[in-house]
């Protein structure tokens, strides 16, 4: 079992190598983490993480495998035509397409998520984006999107450009009738992106069935997801979580 690597104070490491070790052990634990969250469905549900050295290449779980049993030496790192350059596995078309072009588009994300989770399913099929409910929806205040069309499975790079043109700028994207979409300046980032929003959708869709909602002001807000929806923010919140998965599945850093 290799040793689990945490981010030095100036947020990247001098040493290319230890910087991609650090990217691939946190990309595995989140994954472990989705599976252990039911994030998963079958073969759908991607993550993916930018190399560090060769930028226009990133690592992504490879097709077919469980998140639940995906290990560090698992990954596969794809280039920009869809090839595998590194590691042993299948490409989901679906991944390359989607991450290919939010990768491409957006220089300042390091990780992008996207899975078939049940809560955020049944809010993409609603066609809306999310309202600041409470101070966890604040995080994704004016900082997130909705991709509203669906044209079935994503297996065409214009379709990906589609999808990381209605990202824009922002920290996540509902894919309508499909799912979410989160990235980040870090796997941790945009790894509790992704699962905060899940929780969110569930929590909305929990509060829209009991009664009318009590909105958060936009000016509260704003100062709330300047607060809890920050870079640091989001990737000191995934902290516990990744402490939680090496502990109890220490066999992912293999």
């Amino acid at each position: 079992m290799r040793a689990v690597l945490s981010l030095p104070p100036t947020g990247r490491y001098e040493d290319v190598e230890v910087e991609r070790l650090h990217r691939k052990q946190r990309l595995t634990a989140a994954l472990r983490l989705f599976a252990l969250f039911g994030f998963d469905e079958g073969v759908a549900g991607h993550f993916s993480a930018r190399d560090p050295e060769h930028a226009e290449t990133f690592w992504v779980n490879p097709f077919g495998r469980y998140f639940g049993h995906v290990r560090v030496s698992d990954l596969i790192r794809v280039d920009a035509s869809g090839a595998v350059v590194e590691g042993s596995g299948a490409v989901n078309v679906a991944a390359f397409v989607i991450h290919s072009q939010v990768h491409a588009a957006r220089p300042d994300v390091v990780a992008a998520a996207h899975a078939h989770s049940v809560h955020g399913k049944a809010w993409s099929a609603l066609g809306q984006l999310l309202e600041p409910i409470t101070q966890d929806a604040c995080a994704f205040y004016e900082d997130h999107s909705l991709f509203d069309d669906y044209t079935g499975v994503v297996l065409d790079v214009e379709e990906g450009k589609r999808i990381a043109h209605a990202l824009g700028s922002h920290k996540a994207l509902i894919l309508r009738n499909h799912g979410l979409l989160t990235v980040g300046q870090t796997v941790d980032e945009a790894a509790w992106w992704f699962i905060t929003m899940e929780r969110t959708c569930h929590a909305q869709l929990l509060a829209s069935a009991a009664g009318p909602r009590v909105l958060i002001d936009p000016e509260a807000a704003r100062l709330t997801r300047d607060q809890v929806g920050s870079h640091v923010a989001g990737c000191l919140s995934f902290q516990p979580l990744f402490d939680r998965i090496v502990t109890d599945q220490p066999d992912l850093l293999d």
